[in-house]
């Protein structure tokens, strides 16, 4: 089976949650809603992917963010993908900008309540690494 290290993160703003609907261009998941994230370079630092993503993703730099909560790294399974798991390390960030530069690899973007999760077509087990950070 193959493995996969990556990191999700979740950003917080006015008690609010960015889900990010990622495009057609990418390579896995298209269309589904999830958390900014991005593969694990081999020997790289969780945290400074994490705040990588963040800045590639949705234009925010990491002297806008605060780390609220590293959660416990997970194994997530996909149908989509039956030979494949993802080692997630979770991670949660608040920043007062509310203002989203998306890059290419997602198409749209919404602020919600967390508990709306469950209302969006999601990356596999999203709603469980959020509620695992809270």
């Amino acid at each position: 089976m193959r493995s996969t290290k990556i990191v999700t993160s979740f950003v917080t703003s006015s008690d609010k949650l960015l889900l990010l609907k990622r495009s057609e261009r990418v390579k896995s998941m298209r269309g589904l809603w999830g958390a900014v994230s991005g593969i694990i370079e081999k020997g790289e630092e969780p945290l400074r992917r994490a705040k990588i993503e963040i800045f590639e993703e949705i234009g925010i730099e990491s002297s806008q963010i605060q780390l609220l909560k590293a959660g416990q790294e997970m194994t997530i399974s996909s149908p989509q993908y039956p030979d494949h798991q993802w080692t997630v390390f979770p991670f949660l960030f608040s920043t007062r900008e509310q203002k989203i530069s998306l890059n290419w690899e997602n198409s749209s973007y919404v602020w919600i309540e967390p508990q709306e999760i469950h209302k969006y077509e999601t990356v596999p087990s999203l709603s469980d690494v959020l509620f695992n950070l809270l």
